[in-house]
């Protein structure tokens, strides 16, 4: 009796470990000819200072300036490496960045700063592009403002980054320590350490406390038509680029987008995320 109990147990456990070895992984159903998606996660480099967290004039850097002017170069050919075939910017619409383009590839706007020229223009031009695709958008709350004004005041009540949760000085601190960083050391460099998975997963994680945590479900309810909307919405215009399977999209944008967009397309079947620190 035991000998048969034996022989089935060892008879059903190759059975199963068969049957293991016969089924298809979830991402085996989807198509491995995707298009590639590099994300450049930047910080402005005009210091508009409409963020949150405002950069301090003794950690500002000029790009016009050397070295930062050499690094700037250097960030460029580092990013030419992936070889684009689409350029994403962060802006919209109305900065009407098809004409800034044509315009740029005659000689204007090389004094500029910002980083739409000193690094999404000057790619375009430098591989021949014509296009550059605008994939900034409003959030959901713009839109319910205009609907009710008066529910979206009320829902944003209290929402000013200043919630005393211990993790929210844990952030600052990292932050305040990281925006003195591109004095010290190389804009490659720096790219790097803000584009890794670690800055990434944290930069994330930032929205998730302080004033994500207002009342019961209000903070989460902010964030969800504010932030994480936006940047649905942004990948949602990278999806409308249409690309095709061989096109390789460069999308340079704040890293506090990256983060989540690095999320998105990490999860999407449609695109293959391609790591900053990789390019060979």
């Amino acid at each position: 009796m035991k000998k048969s109990i034996a022989i089935g147990f060892v008879l059903c456990s190759f059975y199963c470990v068969a049957q293991q070895d016969n089924s298809k992984s979830p991402a085996s159903f989807f198509s491995k000819e995707t298009p590639k998606v590099l994300v450049v996660g930047t910080f402005h480099f005009d210091y508009p200072n409409l963020d949150a967290m405002k950069t301090e004039d003794n950690n500002k850097i000029d790009v016009l300036q050397e070295p930062k002017k050499s690094e700037v170069t250097e960030l460029v050919s580092y990013i030419k490496k992936f070889n684009p075939t689409k350029i994403a910017i962060e802006a919209r619409p109305n900065w009407k960045a098809g004409e800034k383009l044509k315009r740029y590839k005659k000689g204007e706007f090389r004094q500029e700063r910002d980083e739409r020229f000193q690094l999404g223009m000057r790619i375009a031009n430098e591989l021949k592009l014509d296009t550059l695709y605008s994939i900034d958008v409003e959030s959901m709350d713009a839109d319910l403002a205009q609907r009710d004004s008066v529910y979206i005041t009320k829902l944003f009540k209290d929402f000013d980054f200043q919630h005393e949760d211990p993790y929210v000085k844990m952030f600052l601190d990292w932050f305040a320590h990281d925006e003195k960083l591109p004095k010290s050391m190389s804009l490659l460099t720096y790219f790097k350490r803000i584009n890794s998975r670690e800055a990434h997963r944290l930069n994330y994680g930032a929205y998730l406390v302080g004033d994500f945590k207002l009342d019961d479900t209000r903070g989460a309810d902010i964030l969800s038509v504010w932030w994480y909307n936006r940047n649905l919405r942004i990948f949602r215009k990278i999806q409308q680029m249409k690309a095709n399977p061989n096109d390789r999209i460069l999308v340079i944008i704040g890293n506090g987008h990256a983060a989540i967009l690095r999320n998105l397309l990490e999860s999407s079947p449609e695109y293959q995320y391609v790591e900053f620190e990789g390019l060979k």
